[in-house]
């Protein structure tokens, strides 16, 4: 039987969420979703997403796939049903076909991630931005996040005893700015490590309290060891922004 594939462009507040993976003991956004799909169309269907996020952690941009054994005749309609049946907090951005190989996940080219916090008591962010206390040196962090485009090896900021076949990854963007009441740090890669972007915040963080300098910031990331990192930042942070792939893999009329 011919299958139709197409990437699905999502949003959603991790809040209430395990993560994205569908999760024994808890309700993740990747099993709301295939509830809905499955509704929707009367089969089931299966949702793969383009990686992993923690509980807790929220996405303005992620991205999954899904098959189908007859072709939409109308994206715009089929992804309005299911916003209707979605919870609030979930909400589907745009449905594009792609090829039948092509695959949400091991295609990404790049994935960008923020970090947002807040250095000022703000009940609007309580679940959209960490809370940190005193004042930061940003210039200080922005100094020791240029340092990550020199390293490849980011095993000091993966989690213990994980799957992966390699820690390497190549950062090409890690800058903190000021963006209305919040601090930003924006970091982009070709993939990420579990944990990887909560980790180096709550490293920089060390270096923005004036108790690592960029030498040790550096260090730490030579030693290849998570235990010579800074505690992980709070996920309520961490947005999952872009998610890039090749031209090759999307299917133009």
């Amino acid at each position: 039987m011919n299958m139709f594939r197409y990437f699905i462009y999502l949003a959603y507040k991790g809040t209430a969420y395990h993560g994205w993976q569908v999760q024994p003991n808890g309700i993740s956004v990747q099993e709301v979703l295939i509830r809905a799909f499955s509704t929707v169309l009367r089969h089931r269907v299966d949702v793969v997403g383009a990686g992993r996020t923690d509980a807790g952690v929220h996405a303005r941009l992620m991205v999954a796939h899904v098959d189908v054994q007859v072709p939409f005749t109308n994206l715009a309609a089929f992804a309005y049903k299911l916003n209707g049946i979605l919870p609030n907090d979930i909400s589907i951005l745009n449905i594009v076909p792609v090829r039948a190989d092509a695959h949400a996940r091991f295609d990404a080219v790049a994935r960008t991630y923020e970090y947002w916090l807040t250095t000022e008591k703000n009940p609007f962010l309580s679940e959209g931005a960490a809370k940190v206390y005193g004042s930061l040196d940003f210039e200080a962090m922005n100094r020791a996040a240029a340092c990550l485009m020199e390293y490849t090896d980011f095993t000091s900021f993966s989690k213990l005893h994980t799957d992966v076949k390699t820690n390497n990854c190549r950062i090409t963007r890690a800058e903190w700015c000021r963006r209305g009441e919040v601090w930003v740090f924006t970091i982009r890669a070709d993939r990420f490590l579990r944990n990887m972007v909560r980790a180096i915040v709550g490293t920089l963080l060390q270096v923005g309290r004036g108790r690592m300098t960029e030498a040790d910031f550096r260090a730490v990331i030579e030693a290849k060891d998570r235990c010579r990192a800074g505690v992980s930042a709070p996920a309520e942070g961490l947005y999952l922004t872009d998610v890039a792939y090749p031209e090759s893999v999307f299917i133009v009329d």
